[in-house]
């Protein structure tokens, strides 16, 4: 099992952890994740990293499909392929309704189908064996609409790239899951639960199917985010992971159209689900965090003392996990994962 770093994203300043990531990459972490929401972006640390990094993979975890054009991501990720010597991963994913509608002002949409066709014409530019046309429900290549000049015409993109750079889906539904096996190279699922494999595996095993032997489950990277927090501790630990939880069950969304909120149910988690959310949407931002369940915490995060931490990573290696995203700020952390991988 392979190791990863996610370097989130910001607060109200963005600060660049160099030392951390250089840390990891001296400790032969497989690869560097930058994130975005509605702060800093996932582009331009991965661009500082490529310049201050040799050897490590730099990823985007993710960036947000609907914020960019397939083109435009295509372009961004050749750049920074070639920038970084051939070590860039596309990680890609929907976000949600109230990130992309409410801060990037375009339709949510169908985010399964928009998908489909992103990757797609993503595949395509990179592959460079003819001018740029597709017709599609969510992208026109060259544009026809309605209000188009008619000067649009099919273009090849100008600089030459990987053709085969790894594209990764964020996906937590079934049928994202699905998709994910079926079109990319990895997926990168948030707040995982090694014991819930059992909930992704069909819909994995369906993608899989789907893809008609042009894809093999050995060769898919299953990489999840996990946070973790070490100390003598384990309550206090858990306490630093429980105020994200509540932010994502609780209030990335609203009632009924809440993915993460949908995640802890289906992970058995109905009352506390539906608790978190009527705390956090009443503005009770503090009690919502408390009725996070320590067992919930326990399942998607790495939380305690060290020899705490050795037990459960091994359930991540026997659920299939093949590169842990270590989310930590703390070079001691850093270097506990690389001996307990090593």
């Amino acid at each position: 099992m392979r190791l990863g770093l996610n370097l989130g994203y910001s607060g109200s300043t963005f600060t660049l952890n160099l030392p951390l990531v250089l840390e990891a990459e001296r400790l032969g972490f497989h690869s560097v994740w930058a994130a975005e929401a509605y702060g800093s972006d996932a582009v331009t640390p991965l661009a500082f990293l490529a310049a201050r990094t040799e050897r490590v993979r730099l990823g985007s975890a993710i960036m947000q499909m609907p914020a960019r054009t397939p083109a435009m991501t295509a372009m961004t990720a050749t750049t920074l392929d070639q920038l970084a010597g051939g070590r860039f991963l596309l990680g890609i994913g929907a976000s949600g309704p109230q990130v992309i509608e409410g801060w990037h002002g375009v339709a949510y949409g169908k985010p399964l189908g928009r998908a489909r066709e992103y990757v797609a014409v993503v595949r395509a530019i990179w592959q460079r064996e003819k001018p740029l046309e597709h017709k599609g429900e969510h992208y026109q290549i060259p544009y026809a609409g309605p209000d188009a000049t008619g000067l649009g015409k099919p273009l090849k993109s100008i600089l030459h790239g990987r053709a085969d750079i790894p594209i990764y889906l964020a996906a937590i539904g079934p049928k994202n899951v699905a998709l994910a096996a079926e079109i990319a190279d990895g997926w990168l699922p948030v707040f995982f639960s090694p014991e819930r494999m059992r909930i992704y595996r069909p819909s994995l095993d369906a993608g899989f199917a789907q893809a008609g032997g042009r894809k093999s489950p050995a060769t898919f990277d299953i990489a999840p985010t996990v946070p973790i927090v070490l100390g003598d501790d384990v309550a206090a630990c858990r306490s630093a992971v429980k105020p994200n939880l509540a932010l994502y069950i609780g209030g990335m969304g609203a009632r009924g159209k809440n993915f993460y909120n949908d995640l802890a149910r289906r992970y058995g988690y109905e009352a506390a689900a539906e608790k978190i959310q009527d705390l956090y949407l009443s503005g009770k931002k503090g009690e919502a965090e408390a009725a996070v369940p320590d067992a919930l915490v326990d399942e998607v995060a790495l939380c305690g003392p060290r020899e705490r931490i050795r037990e459960r990573v091994a359930a991540y290696e026997e659920a299939g996990v093949t590169t842990l995203i270590c989310r930590t700020s703390r070079p001691e952390v850093v270097r506990l994962m690389a001996e307990l991988a090593g």
